[in-house]
């Protein structure tokens, strides 16, 4: 088995304690406004709206406007908890000849047959009808206690700023360029004049941004009118008249007609132990059927050992075969998805994860001109080919690798996570949740474990930080083991938050290595 050659190297990202509540979110400026939400009396919910539309804005390639996603809440006092599904779905008028299937394996996320110029991955004919705003819109409806406008106007206030292109954004850009180069508007905003992607300067005195503008007008009606204007009024009319400009079968009606839900979150008993999380077309089903799995088992001792991750190895394996089996989603990921995730938790206890995304990293690529939206490519969700459990078709709910969950353990803690990264999310989860409810970590030390990526039909990937015994262990234990670093690029493993309640003390976390993400403290 090989070894990275650094093996000294070391790094912790300490998690953050406090008597207020928090946000852990994958960008420090969104983790930022929803904790100011929360300093001003705002509750998780007020809190998590302010984060997933700022989210859009700083983190753009992940999430936004243009995607969906799904927020699972459990108020202090509640029994039970609930889920807000914004999922996305297929165009009413979605045409399955206009996906031909060729010779060949897709080059993006899924490795489905090739589509003929790759229009189920690129462009009008990949966007699923978003469902972000809408899904903010009902959970405000149902549980918030602050202005909508107050809750959005964080993310127009950073659009009108622009995206400041440090290193990180750089390396994203510069992955993306390639696609964002077919289409004017993403062109741009996020290339310079030349095609290249827009630089951050060698010193500390320039600064580079992207054009958010557009986006910050848009986001400024939905402010001030509310989600009837991206679904009813002119932004929709816009929305629509861009993608039939480019191709797409999409209709003011699929706007009008769509509409968050919500529902029970799915609850299971694990070992005396409470799992919450969201049902249907998600990971959550997954998930549960992973912790169905691991009830006969008991851990060793306070880590994992190479039996222990063994056995979840096997059990993820047995689950997603489940699940390929019966929800389709049948091929395995090649390249990372877009998809970010974060956790609220207020003073009061009331605990919120979301996970939203565009799908793939910038998700279509198309950036709408006339309102700055980037927009999902959520139709290559689907299976190409007919006659499958996933298969492309008009109006068809997107079956999503999304898997927010809540955990109440025996002794009374609470948790909230979930993670990015397309397929990698669900095994991150089941092991977080392990960890968290068999083993009795904190979230913290959790965090910090290492764990092991089960998302590849035939290669298991080990993090290489796993002491030298175990991860030979694992060599002779499994068929095909790779030990790789959790990085920040490229993504070997998912990106996780957790909260934690224990008591009156919260506690938040983000994964070690997303040099963007952080917890932030309501504490003044």
């Amino acid at each position: 088995m090989s070894r990275a050659a650094s093996q000294s190297f070391q790094v912790r990202k300490p998690a953050i304690k406090t008597e207020k509540g928090l946000v852990a979110s994958q960008n420090r400026i969104a983790s930022e406004i929803g904790a100011d939400v929360l300093r001003k009396g705002g509750n998780a919910i007020d809190a998590a709206i302010a984060t997933s539309f700022a989210l859009g804005v700083v983190e753009p390639w992940m999430s936004g406007i243009g995607g969906g996603g799904y927020m699972i809440i459990r108020r202090a006092d509640d029994k039970g908890a609930q889920v807000v599904d914004f999922g996305m779905r297929a165009p009413s008028g979605l045409k399955v000849e206009d996906y031909p299937v060729m010779d060949g394996t897709a080059s993006d996320l899924f490795p489905w047959p090739v589509v003929k110029d790759d229009a189920n991955v690129f462009g009008a004919r990949s966007v699923a009808i978003p469902g972000q705003v809408a899904g903010m819109a009902k959970a405000h409806e149902a549980f918030g206690s602050m202005p909508w406008a107050d809750l959005v106007a964080p993310a127009v206030i950073e659009a009108e700023e622009g995206l400041l292109v440090d290193w990180y954004a750089q390396l994203i850009l510069a992955g993306a360029a390639k696609g964002l180069a077919k289409f004017p508007a993403s062109r741009k905003t996020y290339l310079d004049d030349d095609g290249f992607p827009k630089a951050s300067a060698w010193t500390a005195l320039g600064q580079t941004r992207c054009d958010q503008s557009a986006l910050a007008t848009t986001l400024a009606s939905i402010a001030s009118q509310g989600a009837a204007a991206f679904y009813r009024g002119d932004i929709a009319r816009n929305i629509v008249k861009d993608l039939q400009s480019a191709g797409g079968r999409h209709v003011l009606e699929d706007f009008q007609n769509y509409q968050a839900k919500i529902v029970p979150a799915s609850e299971f008993d694990y070992k005396g132990h409470r799992v919450f999380g969201t049902p249907e077309m998600t990971a959550g089903p997954t998930l549960v059927r992973v912790l169905q799995l691991l009830e006969g088992w008991t851990p060793e001792g306070s880590k994992p050992t190479a039996e222990d991750l063994v056995t979840f190895d096997r059990a993820i394996r047995q689950a997603n075969q489940e699940r390929f089996a019966t929800m389709g989603d049948v091929a395995n990921e090649l390249v990372p998805s877009c998809t970010t995730h974060f956790n609220v938790v207020d003073e009061e206890g009331t605990m919120v994860a979301v996970t939203q995304t565009l799908l793939s990293i910038f998700g279509s690529r198309m950036t709408l001109p006339g309102s700055g939206i980037l927009m999902n490519n959520g139709i290559m969700w689907f299976d190409p080919e007919p006659g499958k459990p996933n298969s492309i078709g008009a109006s068809k709910r997107c079956l999503a690798n999304m898997c927010p969950t809540l955990l109440e353990r025996s002794d009374g803690a609470r948790f909230g996570l979930g993670a990015a990264g397309g397929r990698k999310i669900m095994p991150a989860v089941a092991q977080l949740t392990s960890y968290l409810l068999d083993y009795g970590m904190d979230a913290d030390t959790a965090m910090h474990e290492p764990r092991i990526d089960v998302s590849l039909a035939e290669t298991t990937i080990a993090d290489n930080t796993l002491p030298d015994a175990i991860l030979d262990a694992l060599e002779l234990k499994l068929p095909n083991v790779t030990a790789a670093p959790r990085t920040t690029y490229p993504y070997n493993f998912a990106c996780p938050s957790v909260v934690e309640r224990n008591k009156s003390t919260n506690l938040g976390t983000t994964e070690i290595m997303a040099h963007w993400a952080d917890t932030v403290s309501a504490e003044t």
